[in-house]
């Protein structure tokens, strides 16, 4: 779930910080900078696990700051493909089921991986997967909060960079209709087609 990943940057340090520590105003400024974001084709950066090298620190004409470059290695939740993970139903909706692990929501179990048969209820924005027992479908429903157990079976990464207009037409009706279609930088998909998947009260009760 967690991998250890290495970065190299060049971290800028104000005058003011001068009178500390250098590690400490760099492990800093680096969690400031990447702490809780997501690294395109890396994943969501947690925290800075340590600092493995400082080069030569220099100060540029017109600017009083320091520049050093920096390598480091970044606690980062990247799960692995195949990975089987907990977390909770945070919504329903006809492109399937929506689940969050706490510090990270872009988790989507898509219709065709749920557990077969299943059907998505309206009244209640609910799937539910229709058991078939011996005497007859019994329908289990999968709530808002319930704990569920997953597979990882795929990753999407889109680049969210700032990118200027692509025409000098642009008009405002479509920059809001970009805002409107703003994805999510980072987003897994899941599966509980197999047995043992899925809502952990259905495998634990008897």
């Amino acid at each position: 779930m967690f991998v250890l990943v290495e970065m190299t940057d060049t971290v800028r340090i104000p005058p003011w910080q001068f009178e500390r520590k250098l590690n400490e105003s760099i492990a800093e400024e680096l969690n400031k900078k990447l702490a809780n974001k997501v690294v395109y084709n890396v994943g969501l950066c947690i925290c800075l696990y340590d600092i493995t090298k400082l080069e030569d620190s220099y100060i540029f004409p017109g600017d009083g700051a320091s520049h050093t470059k920096v390598h480091f290695r970044y606690i980062v939740f990247h799960p692995f493909l195949d990975e089987i993970l907990i977390g909770q139903i945070k919504s329903c909706s006809q492109d399937g089921v929506h689940v969050s692990i706490g510090f990270f929501d872009d988790i989507v179990i898509p219709p065709e991986s749920l557990q077969q048969p299943a059907k998505f209820d309206e009244a209640e924005q609910v799937w539910v997967w229709e058991y078939e027992t011996e005497e007859g479908a019994h329908d289990l429903y999968m709530d808002i909060g319930e704990e569920i157990r997953f597979r990882v079976v795929d990753e999407t990464f889109v680049d969210t960079s700032p990118t200027g207009p692509s025409s000098a037409e642009a008009s405002t009706s479509n920059a809001a209709e970009e805002v409107q279609k703003k994805e999510a930088p980072y987003t897994l998909v899941g599966s509980i087609s197999e047995p043992g998947l899925g809502l952990l009260s259905w495998w634990t009760n008897s």
